[in-house]
């Protein structure tokens, strides 16, 4: 066993079990090969690594930190770096501001532990212009935002990482005709080459659910993200604070879905379609329906 992950073997298939990205990772594969799996597991926790190291904005010395440290100056970035902003813009855009990656300033005045209060209304109001990605300034070379704002890649961060992993392990899986699962931390993207190879199953929990907890869904190809709203939260004066954000008002947004469970080609699209929804609050359906997106939906 190496000690930056677990191989644990099964009859038809293997696990390599890891940590990165404040969570549980894992790649399934329907291989009993020793060598093929660790050399999998390498090139998945390298490019899973690299990502976090990037863009995580818990570390100090990394990209996003220099972008946040900035001072409304100008700093250099790469053509990664500038395709996430532009995907983060069009969420924005989709969204009429309510997916924003500079947001996540609310954090400092919002707390969802048990026995949490709001803050005030003055509280809110002092953070609520230091958000808003329309204020941002980039192309692809250079990056520059006002004083006091921050930019945190997290709501799509896990699912990027997802799929970079895919890229990189599928050619090899495909020339061993090796199905894949990549699984970090319920992000999920699935991959079947033989026809003759069933398909991966995938437990989604069922929040509201008073007996069976999960619902099992076959998949071939593609990709199942989930988002929620019930773990993190605060009840105050007979009122429920949900950790889902409005960033234009600074509050809790109300009426959300339990659960937005999104299929999608992608785990960013899947991921992107399952946030968005929860955004919608009471019109979470009807977005995803809109967009024409395959979704399960818990209230």
């Amino acid at each position: 066993m190496d000690e930056k992950y677990t191989l644990t073997k099964y009859t038809v298939h293997s696990k390599i079990s890891f940590r990165a990205m404040a969570g549980p990772c894992e790649v399934l594969l329907r291989s009993t090969d020793n060598m093929f799996c660790h050399s999998i597991a390498e090139l998945a926790i390298q490019e899973t690594q690299r990502i976090e190291r990037k863009y995580s904005r818990y570390l100090s010395n990394n990209l996003v930190y220099r972008m946040n440290a900035s001072n409304g100056n100008s700093i250099d970035i790469d053509q990664e770096t500038f395709q996430l902003l532009e995907y983060a813009r069009n969420l924005f855009e989709l969204s009429d501001g309510m997916f924003d990656i500079t947001s996540g300033v609310l954090r400092e005045i919002w707390n969802f532990s048990v026995g949490s209060v709001p803050p005030s209304q003055q509280h809110i109001d002092e953070f609520i212009p230091n958000i808003g990605f329309d204020k941002l300034v980039y192309d692809q070379s250079y990056f520059s935002m006002p004083e006091n704002m921050e930019i945190d890649f997290g709501g799509i961060g896990k699912e990027y990482a997802v799929d970079q992993v895919c890229k990189i392990i599928r050619p090899l899986c495909y020339k061993d005709k090796c199905a894949f699962l990549v699984n970090f931390g319920g992000d999920t993207f699935a991959e079947v080459f033989s026809t003759g190879d069933p398909e991966w199953t995938i437990g989604v929990e069922q929040v509201n659910a008073l007996a069976d907890q999960h619902q099992l869904i076959k998949i071939r190809h593609g990709a199942v993200a989930t988002s929620g709203n019930s773990k993190r939260f605060f009840d105050y004066s007979g009122q429920r604070y949900g950790h889902l954000l409005n960033p234009k008002t600074g509050y809790p947004i109300e009426n959300t879905p339990l659960s937005v469970t999104t299929f999608a080609s992608s785990c960013v699209l899947a991921g992107s379609f399952s946030s968005l929804a929860m955004l919608q609050g009471v019109g979470a359906e009807k977005f995803l329906q809109e967009q024409d997106i395959k979704y399960i939906c818990n209230r």
